[in-house]
């Protein structure tokens, strides 16, 4: 890996370990599923809004690890087509390394957000018996409302979300909202699409002096976006989400998924279940 030498690779740490083998054992059923499929025969296609340099280096060995462009290319049998996306000029360059110019693999450099609305999701569309696996999974607060809604109302797109909550309480979710910068304000109003989410994640307590204004706990948050998911998108399967963590066990973000099809929400719950037998570390 020539780029490796100039590129500073993201470390991992154990549950983004389990996100990576969520997302890939996940990925190998739909494939399997999809491809069987033959009347009418469906072109099912691969994309990572978020796809850094195809590999991370783990910190519990200090090996490098498959992240999941890689992790998806590997999967037989294989996806038509793979749209991996990134907005940094390095981790494509590499990703093309990687890739070995394969012609069915589209590299995107940019803002996932406006490439995925005008370039990736019109390739989906699911009167051309076209079907999409989408992972979007920011580090932050990073992703704009429009992409989820659009593949909900599409009907032929499956999304794995990343919810960061860790972000969220950190920049946004204050136990004194008025303190809250504008611009992360403006970045939540992105995310959840509206500002209804003041509504999931504060709520008025009667005091001795007074109303007061009390936070939510992350459940209960994490919830109200699992019915935006449901109400707002127009998705028909939300399972509840995983809740992913930190080497100190507090909740980072929650991994969901979102479908229009029971039977890959019951897929999803059941490694859902298994990983999160796994416990903390």
């Amino acid at each position: 890996m020539s780029g490796s030498r100039r590129l500073q690779f993201d470390e991992i740490g154990y549950w983004s370990e389990i996100k990576l083998d969520i997302v890939r054992e996940y990925a190998a059923a739909y494939s399997r599923i999809l491809a069987a499929q033959t009347n009418p025969r469906l072109k099912h296609v691969y994309v990572d809004a978020f796809a850094g340099a195809g590999v991370h280096v783990s910190r519990e060995t200090g090996e490098f690890r498959p992240g999941s462009p890689l992790n998806a290319l590997l999967i037989q049998p294989a996806f038509c087509a793979y749209h991996l996306i990134d907005i940094d000029g390095q981790k494509v360059a590499l990703l093309r390394e990687l890739t070995g110019g394969r012609s069915n693999v589209y590299l995107h450099e940019g803002d996932c957000n406006s490439i995925l609305l005008t370039a990736v999701f019109p390739q989906i569309r699911y009167e051309q018996y076209c079907r999409g696996l989408c992972l979007l999974d920011p580090y932050g607060l990073h992703l704009d409302w429009k992409v989820i809604a659009a593949a909900g109302q599409m009907r032929s797109i499956e999304l794995f979300i990343n919810f960061p909550v860790a972000d969220i309480n950190r920049n946004v979710l204050w136990r004194n909202p008025e303190g809250v910068d504008d611009a992360d304000l403006q970045r939540m109003n992105k995310f959840w699409g509206d500002e209804s989410w003041r509504q999931v994640a504060y709520r008025s307590e009667r005091g001795l002096f007074g109303d007061m204004v009390e936070k939510e706990d992350n459940k209960a948050v994490a919830e109200g976006f699992r019915q935006r998911l449901l109400d707002v998108a127009g998705f028909k399967h939300v399972p509840e989400p995983m809740p992913m963590r930190n080497s100190k066990g507090a909740i980072v973000y929650y991994l969901f998924f979102a479908s229009q099809k029971p039977v890959a929400a019951e897929i999803v719950r059941d490694i859902f279940n298994k990983y999160s037998q796994r416990g903390t570390r």
